[in-house]
């Protein structure tokens, strides 16, 4: 197995594009080596199997979405409330929105993932470990609500996004930022 790792990461990220713009069905090695610009062949070098390449596209997507270290404390700065709460919301969103391609491939990993066990579990797994630390991080700095509050407002949000970067349409004349300030106030109690 190649282990260049510049080289892994590249494919990773022509893994994701394809995943967003062919679904799971597109995703072979010949179209991730076509979407990298390499030559037919290098991205079973680097995979031994398509599970494992979807596992790894998953870690990256994961990578990816993280925001930067720092990010979540100098958020998290000003004093704790519902206002605060919409802010916080509005950046996720931003960030998702910047990397869209990897929310889509995201998408589409899950729905790959109800049809292949061992990726439902890995998936499962850490999108379990962001929700709890979503959770822990909402609690710990007395933002209104509680630990349900915080579960709602994750599922609004992935459905919002899902209609935002699939069927816009949906929302009519309202913009994202007015949504999600819906969303808050209607979900979260008030401060």
């Amino acid at each position: 197995m190649a282990r260049n790792p510049e080289r892994r990461t590249t494919l990773l990220d022509a893994a994701i594009e394809v995943l967003a713009d062919e679904g799971a069905r597109g995703l072979t090695f010949r179209a991730v080596d076509a979407r990298a610009g390499v030559p037919t062949g290098t991205s079973s070098n680097y995979f031994d199997h398509r599970d494992q390449l979807l596992s790894q596209v998953g870690d990256r997507i994961f990578a990816r979405l993280t925001p930067p270290p720092g990010a979540i404390d100098t958020a998290m700065r000003p004093a704790p409330g519902r206002e605060l709460l919409v802010e916080l919301m509005r950046r996720a969103a931003g960030r998702l929105a910047a990397e869209r391609t990897c929310y889509l491939g995201l998408f589409e990993l899950r729905l790959e993932a109800v049809r292949r066990p061992e990726l439902r579990t890995q998936l499962t797994k850490v999108l379990r470990s962001d929700l709890d630390e979503n959770i822990r991080l909402h609690l710990d700095s007395g933002m209104p609500g509680d630990a349900d509050t915080v579960r709602v407002l994750y599922f609004a949000l992935t459905g919002l996004l899902l209609d935002h970067f699939t069927v816009p349409e949906l929302h009519g004349d309202r913009d994202l930022d007015s949504l999600i300030e819906t969303v808050v106030t209607r979900i979260a109690p008030a401060d």
